[in-house]
């Protein structure tokens, strides 16, 4: 996000550039191997090439070239440099050069030889730190874009999340099922995590797996005796950060479905491991028949939202590979995790 007070410090180091910029071009300028003397001349003639500059720089561009108004821009120019040019040869040549060059006009090519490229290097450097300016501005638009994203993104989470395990909840509490508390202290504790330690971008990968483990545990009372729940954490050491609730969802999902379609032989498997010293490998398979469910398995909020939060927060640093059998939705995804150095 924009830091406060970085808009205000733009003119300060925009007025610092320009001060060394011309100074370096004066000296250019001025450089004689003969003489190696700045003259009032050379002064008079770089303040009048200055002037013209600025007058570019800090009106035609921002009045007429930036606001994609070219035709006024480039006719304007053509009279600024045409009085420009006629004030070096009819007043300031015959003030310090009447006797030589002051007595002839050298034609528009020889005086725009030696007028423009001083010009053309002001005007140069001030449109590229202008372009590299709203270079800047767009970046930051950009980066608070997709925080804002973001932010909708995991809002989504939490209603859709909580309406399952709401019907849950009801299911439980219409037969007066005496796991209904544990269910209640459960969502308890996972709404509590979700509201006080998902804010941040990532999380703690540690602190990740024990509310996904908390999660399955909270998910698993669905099944009872229809099947059969397996949960593994392989070598996952510290020091490691996941972006908060991106795996918790493809786990939803699978609960969802095979839940929903069968009734009995009900297998869901989990498993986290790492490779290598960065690579988190999440694994998440799941029964289910298809001629029981009513909904295609990889459409949903929660899904889509897993897909878009990936492609925001893993660009080029994740692969999702998802298949499909008879009988069986697998799902593989490999991130490229974040250390607390990294962030």
């Amino acid at each position: 996000m924009v830091e406060p007070g970085n808009h205000r410090n733009v003119p300060y180091r925009e007025a610092l550039f320009q001060l060394v910029l011309h100074i370096v071009v004066f000296i250019f300028f001025v450089f004689d191997r003969n003489t190696h003397a700045i003259k009032l001349h050379h002064v008079v003639f770089f303040l009048e090439y200055t002037l013209t500059a600025g007058l570019i720089n800090y009106w035609l561009l921002p009045r007429y070239f930036y606001r994609k108004n070219y035709l006024a821009f480039f006719l304007w120019l053509v009279v600024l440099i045409t009085l420009a040019i006629i004030v070096e040869e009819m007043v300031l040549e015959q003030i310090f050069f009447a006797d030589t060059r002051g007595k002839n006009f050298p034609g528009i090519f020889l005086s725009l030889l030696y007028f423009m490229p001083v010009v053309i290097i002001l005007v140069g450097c001030k449109f590229g730190w202008d372009a590299l300016h709203k270079q800047r501005e767009l970046d930051q638009l950009k980066v608070a874009i997709q925080e804002s994203e973001l932010q909708f993104l995991k809002s989504q989470i939490n209603p859709h999340f909580l309406f399952n395990n709401l019907n849950n909840l009801y299911s439980y509490a219409i037969e007066q099922s005496p796991k209904t508390p544990e269910i209640i202290l459960e969502l308890s504790a996972f709404l509590r995590y979700m509201l006080y330690e998902c804010s941040a971008k990532y999380v703690s990968l540690q602190k990740e797996l024990e509310q996904m483990g908390n999660y399955i545990r909270l998910n698993e009372l669905q099944i009872e005796e229809r099947g059969q729940v397996e949960y593994n954490v392989i070598d996952i050491g510290p020091g490691h950060l996941i972006a908060p609730l991106i795996l918790i969802v493809f786990i939803e999902n699978a609960f969802k479905h095979s839940t929903g379609s069968q009734s009995d032989n009900i297998q869901i498997v989990v498993q986290v491991k790492m490779e290598g010293t960065s690579t988190l490998h999440f694994h998440c398979s799941n029964s289910y028949l298809p001629e029981n469910n009513t909904e295609r398995l990889d459409r949903g909020i929660g899904l889509a939202n897993a897909r878009k939060r990936l492609d925001l927060l893993y660009p080029n640093r994740y692969r999702l590979d998802i298949e499909k059998s008879a009988q069986q939705y697998q799902v593989d995804l490999y991130l490229e995790l974040q250390t607390p150095q990294a962030v």
